[in-house]
C-alpha cells in the first residue's frame, strides 16, 4: 500500500497565510515562507499553497512568492489560485511549483484540464473541488465557495478524471474550519468511484480525524491548515499515531 500523505495548506491573502471557518472570518496565521520551511523540516509530505483572493480579485497568483517558498522546501509543492491558462501554469512551474491546482477555471472551461494535461502531464495537474450539501446533494461551488453551480460533486469528479487530471483535492465547505472531522462518507464514495488519488480537506481538529479520513474515508492524503499553523497538532506526532493505527506513512 502506498504511504498516506500529510499536507499542510497555506491559504494566502495579500501575501500572508490566513485561516477562516466555512471559508469566511479570516485571521492571520503567519508568513507563508517561514511556515513552508518549518513544515518541510517537520516531515510534511507535501505543501499546498492557495492564493484564495486570486480568483475573486481577478489577479494572478504571485509567482515571486512561489519562488521564495520553493527555495525553502525540499518536498513537492502545489500552487493554486487564479490559474486560467497554460501560460499561468508555465510561469508557476518555472518558479518552483511541482504541481498546480485549478478550480473555478476548470469548471468554466473543462477543456483547460485536457490542455494542461497534454502540455505538462497528469502528475502536475490537481483539480480542487469545493462542495457543500444542499438538499442532500453535494453541490460544487466556485470563487472561494461563494458561487454555487449546477454541478454534482461526484459527476464533476468523474469528468475531471476522464479529462486526465492526476489528483483531486476535495474540500467539504460544510466541514471547513469546524474541527469536527472530514466528510468521510463523501470521501469514501469518491475513492470508490475514481482511480486517481483523493486529498481530503476541511474539518481536521484532532489526530483521530486524520485516522478516520484514511480508514473510513479511504483518502490518499489529508490536508489541514489551522491545526498545523497554530501548533495544535505536530506533524511528527501525528505520523507516529497514524503508524500506530496501522496506516502507512513516511516518518
Amino acid at each position: 500500500m502506498l504511504a498516506k500523505r500529510i499536507i499542510p495548506c497555506l491559504d494566502i491573502k495579500d501575501g500572508r497565510t490566513v485561516k477562516g471557518i466555512n471559508f469566511v472570518d479570516l485571521r492571520d496565521a503567519g508568513d507563508p515562507v517561514e511556515l513552508a520551511e518549518i513544515y518541510s523540516k517537520e516531515g510534511a509530505d507535501e505543501l499546498v499553497f492557495l492564493d484564495i483572493s486570486a480568483t475573486e480579485q481577478k489577479r494572478k497568483t504571485l509567482a515571486d512568492l512561489v519562488y521564495k517558498v520553493a527555495e525553502k522546501v525540499n518536498i513537492p509543492f502545489t500552487v493554486g489560485g487564479g490559474i486560467s491558462s497554460v501560460e499561468d501554469v508555465d510561469v508557476l512551474l518555472q518558479n518552483g511549483a511541482d504541481k498546480v491546482s485549478i478550480n473555478s477555471s476548470a469548471v468554466k472551461n473543462p477543456q483547460l484540464i485536457n490542455d494542461l494535461v497534454g502540455k505538462f502531464g497528469s502528475q502536475c495537474i490537481v483539480i480542487a473541488i469545493d462542495a457543500k450539501q444542499i438538499d442532500g446533494q453535494w453541490v460544487v461551488h466556485l470563487v472561494g465557495g461563494k458561487v454555487p453551480t449546477e454541478l454534482n460533486l461526484f459527476d464533476w469528479a468523474k469528468e475531471v478524471e476522464e479529462r486526465g487530471a492526476g489528483e483531486i483535492l476535495f474540500t467539504s465547505m460544510d466541514n471547513d474550519g469546524t474541527k469536527d472531522g472530514f466528510a468521510n462518507e463523501a470521501l469514501a464514495r469518491l475513492s470508490a468511484e475514481l482511480n486517481i488519488p483523493i486529498i481530503a480537506s476541511g474539518g481536521a481538529g484532532n489526530m483521530r480525524h486524520f485516522t478516520d479520513a484514511f480508514i473510513k474515508g479511504k483518502a490518499d492524503a489529508a490536508l489541514a491548515a489551522s491545526v498545523f499553523h497554530f501548533k495544535e497538532i505536530k506533524i511528527k506526532e501525528l505520523k507516529k499515531e497514524l503508524r500506530e493505527n496501522g496506516i502507512p506513512v513516511r516518518l
